[in-house]
């Protein structure tokens, strides 16, 4: 299973975004593995509950290949499917409350980005170690959770995925500065929950792999009459 987007030239993307748009099941499964992780997390940190992202991500991976001539390369083809993501996370969000105004936010100087590595599981670790890995996971997770709305996708695409601020700023339709803003009081939020725990850890949070990312791409593929 390929948990991040691949490196690739802009014409090897070009080619399998055509294959795909012949509905090529092997071009649509290879989309949908390299891209699965990071979008993955974007809905989660929109929606924070692990069943509505995956059904968020589904439902965004059928409208977009259901719509894949609406591509025209005038971006990424990931960061256009995670607009389709964030859209469909933020349907789903306004399903169960009403839509919050994010953007009132005070200007307050910015630190830049550090990307926090996260200790991924190790079989040859003992299973003690495997344990507290899996719960400094999980109180990751949580304290993530807790980041108000206008802060937590900032702090995933950021810290969690490595995306430069100018990636973030135009995934989310904001400005440059005002990522920075939100990342540094995400990050601020985040430290004073975690530091009595944890140290620098969080690369391996919200992991989406294995037979979750299977099953998905399986779903997908039949949802568009391709499987």
């Amino acid at each position: 299973m390929v948990e991040r987007a691949l490196p690739q030239s802009g014409s090897d993307e070009v080619q399998l975004i055509e294959r795909a748009r012949r509905n090529d099941c092997a071009a649509i499964r290879l989309i949908i593995k390299q891209q699965n992780r990071r979008l993955y997390r974007i809905a989660r940190s929109i929606v924070r509950d692990d069943s509505e992202a995956e059904d968020a991500l589904q439902e965004a991976y059928v409208r977009a290949f259901s719509n894949l001539d609406a591509f025209r390369g005038e971006a990424r083809l990931g960061t256009w499917l995670a607009r389709i993501v964030i859209n469909e996370a933020l349907t789903c969000l306004r399903h169960r409350r009403p839509a919050m105004d994010i953007d009132l936010l005070d200007e307050t100087p910015a630190l830049s980005a550090q990307i926090i590595s996260f200790p991924y599981a190790n079989p040859e670790l003992d299973p003690e170690t495997t344990m507290a890995q899996r719960e400094i996971r999980a109180l990751l997770e949580r304290a993530i959770d807790k980041l108000p709305d206008a802060f937590r996708g900032v702090v995933v695409a950021r810290l969690v995925e490595g995306m430069s601020v100018e990636e973030t700023a135009e995934l989310f339709g904001i400005l440059p500065q005002t990522v920075k803003t939100r990342l540094h009081r995400g990050r601020a939020l985040l430290r004073r929950e975690m530091e009595k725990h944890v140290g620098s850890v969080l690369g391996d949070a919200f992991p989406f792999a294995g037979r979750r990312c299977d099953r998905l791409t399986e779903n997908v593929l039949a949802r568009l009459g391709l499987s």
